[in-house]
């Protein structure tokens, strides 16, 4: 019975090797307001794939208020005439959140959206590999801020959380553990009951 234990090794060692389905993803900060020349001029583009978040940073502000009053806003998602024309009306033309706390004792209030295909959520959102989704401002009547442009390009990809962090991220890690309805693989299956067999034939 020696080679007992080498089988059981081999086992565990090809059962410890098996890829995990699904994984985590980037996380890509965006602060959301007039001081981003790119939101401004409506050419800020950002690459994402599945998987992956985007982090939105409303503005926030520490001490007094700006001289002509703090940004305050409602975020849209537009079709792409509504981009264009930086206009949340239309049928594609949604409210996803609003940045209304500009003194917020917590710090900057932040919104993620998580790239992925279907969503269990009646307020999330499902992306498609290869569209790109739109997302615009538009300030409240009391608000200094300005009309504000993001396009959202969607990648075909799933990408893992191991990855270098993308330009502007906050450098927080995405989260662990099985991810989008990820499974063991029969081979890992088959390997766990394995296991219990070994023992009974090791006390036989």
């Amino acid at each position: 019975m020696r080679l007992l234990p080498l089988l059981r090794a081999v086992l565990w060692a090809a059962l410890l090797s098996s890829p995990l389905r699904g994984g985590s993803g980037l996380r890509y900060a965006v602060y959301w307001n007039s001081s981003n020349p790119r939101l401004l001029g409506g050419d800020a583009v950002v690459e994402l794939g599945l998987n992956d978040y985007l982090d939105i940073f409303c503005p926030h502000y520490e001490g007094p208020a700006p001289p002509d009053g703090p940004e305050t806003f409602a975020l849209y998602m537009v079709d792409r005439p509504g981009y264009e024309a930086c206009e949340a009306q239309g049928p594609g033309a949604f409210k996803r959140w609003e940045c209304a706390l500009p003194f917020a004792p917590f710090g900057p209030v932040r919104f993620s959206e998580k790239i992925q295909r279907f969503t269990p959520f009646s307020l999330g959102f499902e992306f498609l590999p290869g569209e790109t989704y739109y997302y615009i401002s538009v300030p409240t009547p009391e608000s200094s801020g300005r009309c504000l442009r993001l396009q959202v390009s969607v990648c075909c990809k799933e990408r893992r959380s191991e990855s270098a962090h993308p330009v502007g991220s906050p450098g927080e890690s995405g989260t662990s553990g099985w991810q989008g309805g990820g499974a063991p693989s029969p081979l890992c299956l088959l390997l766990l009951l394995l296991l219990p067999v070994l023992r009974l034939l090791r006390v036989l």
